[in-house]
C-alpha cells in the first residue's frame, strides 16, 4: 500500500499545503493512522479513499493550527527577546533601602513609651479598634488617640527620613484621625 499511493498522496497534499517539506510530514501521518486503525483490528474496505481522508483532515488541521498562529505569533523581528527591566522593587538597591527603611520602623516603633507602643501594636497589629485597645488596656479612647497619633507621627518622621526629607512632618500634611470611622 505504502508504494503503490506515496507519491500520488505526497503530489496531492503538496498543492493542498504549499510546503513539500509539511507535505511529507502530513504522508506520514496518513499512513501512520491508516496503519493504526489497521492494527486496532478495523476493517479497511478501501486504503487510498482512507488514506485521501485522513490527508484531507490533515490539511483541515493544518489550516486551522495556521490561522490561530498567525493570530498568536509575534513577527519575526519581535522574536528576540528585549532586555527590558523588571519592577524597580527586584533591583538590589531597593531592595537594600526597603530592608534598611523597615529596620529603622522597628527601631523607631520599639523606641516610643510602653503605653504608646502597646496601643500601636494592639491597634494596627492586631486590628483592634480605639474602643477595643482603650478597654483592654483601661485608659479613655482620647488617650488611644493621642498615644497612636504620638505613634503615627514617629512613623512619618522616619519614612520621611528614609526618603531623604529633613523629617519634618508638615511637608506632608497627615489626615485627622476620626475614631468612627476606625472603631
Amino acid at each position: 500500500m505504502f508504494e503503490r499511493y506515496y507519491r500520488e498522496l505526497l503530489g496531492f497534499l503538496s498543492r493542498k499545503v504549499s510546503d513539500r517539506s509539511v507535505a511529507a510530514d502530513m504522508t506520514q501521518e496518513s499512513y501512520a493512522r491508516v496503519y493504526a486503525a489497521q492494527a486496532s483490528g478495523s476493517t479497511i474496505g478501501d486504503p487510498r479513499a482512507l488514506l485521501y481522508q485522513t490527508a484531507r483532515n490533515l490539511v483541515i488541521d493544518h489550516q486551522r493550527h495556521g490561522r490561530v498562529r498567525a493570530g498568536v505569533e509575534l513577527p519575526p523581528a519581535q522574536l528576540e527577546p528585549v532586555e527590558a527591566p523588571g519592577p524597580r522593587s527586584w533591583e538590589p538597591e531597593t531592595a537594600l533601602a526597603s530592608r534598611q527603611g523597615l529596620l529603622a520602623l522597628v527601631s523607631v516603633i520599639d523606641n516610643l513609651p510602653p503605653r504608646c507602643r502597646e496601643a500601636f501594636m494592639l491597634n494596627r497589629f492586631d486590628g483592634l479598634s480605639y474602643a477595643q485597645v482603650a478597654a483592654q488596656m483601661g485608659i479613655s479612647v482620647k488617650m488611644v488617640e493621642q498615644h497612636l497619633k504620638h505613634a503615627l507621627d514617629a512613623c512619618e518622621r522616619c519614612r520621611n527620613l528614609s526618603a531623604g526629607n529633613d523629617g519634618n512632618t508638615a511637608t506632608v500634611p497627615r489626615k485627622k484621625l476620626h475614631r468612627s470611622r476606625l472603631e
